[in-house]
């Protein structure tokens, strides 16, 4: 059986008067693909914010196991950069690279949480500060050609093509070389024939055994990757199974997909 690496528990968010996140429980296992989905305001990006120390939830647990290892790290109460540090990493429905530094110093940009030099070493430039930088730089560039993008290496990343822009950010994510991955709408904006091609990357992500979780509208994408699939509606979790018993579910199909699907 693998092993879980995420486990949320109870997890609620409240803004005021108004409940985004309503004791909400999800998993995600070791090599897996799962899938969040729900409506508009469902409160999924606010489950992302909540997991990775944007928002700091009101109540429920949040913890992350290392493979092989039966120590739960809790995550929650942590700043974004201690998460990161921690194994989750993410993208973001709107894009955020550094538009004006090339495609590679974006990816090592990825790589500052796992380095070691501090202030002496990058003053002094000392042997371990240089052997650490050249590491970081054949690191980032062995990523940059496993998602296609080595070509663009020194370009600047606002001169890259919408969906290399959007590999690009999943690159820089993967620099951090974290135990779960979380995409945020990864295929937003993109063409039919780059959503092909990102249905192929995430794949190929996930065939190394990186685990992987998302948020996602288009269906034909979510049905295609997806291990598991949770689904969420007004804040609650209200089905969780196989992209075979969503795709059947009845109240999934009222709340999310609607009544006049062909399941």
């Amino acid at each position: 059986m693998k092993q879980s690496i995420l486990q949320v528990t109870g997890l609620t968010m409240d803004f005021g008067g108004i409940r985004a996140l309503n004791s909400l429980d999800l998993d995600v296992k070791s090599g897996e693909i799962v899938a969040l989905i729900g409506p508009n305001g469902a409160g999924k990006t606010t489950f992302f914010n909540c997991i990775t120390g944007i928002y700091t939830p009101t109540a429920g647990d949040i913890f992350l196991t290392p493979p092989d290892s039966s120590k739960k790290i809790s995550l929650k109460g942590l700043k974004p950069n201690q998460v990161t540090e921690k194994g989750l990493a993410r993208t973001f429905q709107n894009i955020r690279l550094f538009a004006k530094m090339t495609v590679l110093e974006n990816v090592m940009i990825g790589r500052h949480c796992r380095t070691k030099a501090f202030v002496f070493g990058a003053i002094f430039r000392t042997a371990a500060t240089r052997k650490e930088e050249k590491s970081i730089i054949e690191t980032s560039y062995a990523i940059l050609e496993k998602l296609g993008l080595a070509e663009f290496a020194n370009e600047f990343a606002d001169n890259l093509p919408y969906g290399a822009q959007r590999r690009l950010e999943i690159a820089r994510a993967l620099a951090t070389e974290p135990l779960l991955l979380l995409l945020d709408e990864p295929a937003a904006g993109m063409n039919p024939q780059e959503t092909i091609a990102l249905d192929k990357l995430i794949k190929k992500i996930s065939l190394d055994g990186q685990a992987i979780l998302l948020i996602e509208h288009d269906m034909q994408l979510v049905m295609s990757l997806s291990d598991r699939i949770f689904v969420m509606d007004y804040g609650k979790k209200i089905a969780q199974g196989t992209p075979a018993e969503i795709r059947e579910n009845p109240v999934v199909i009222k709340a999310y997909l609607g009544e006049e699907v062909d399941a």
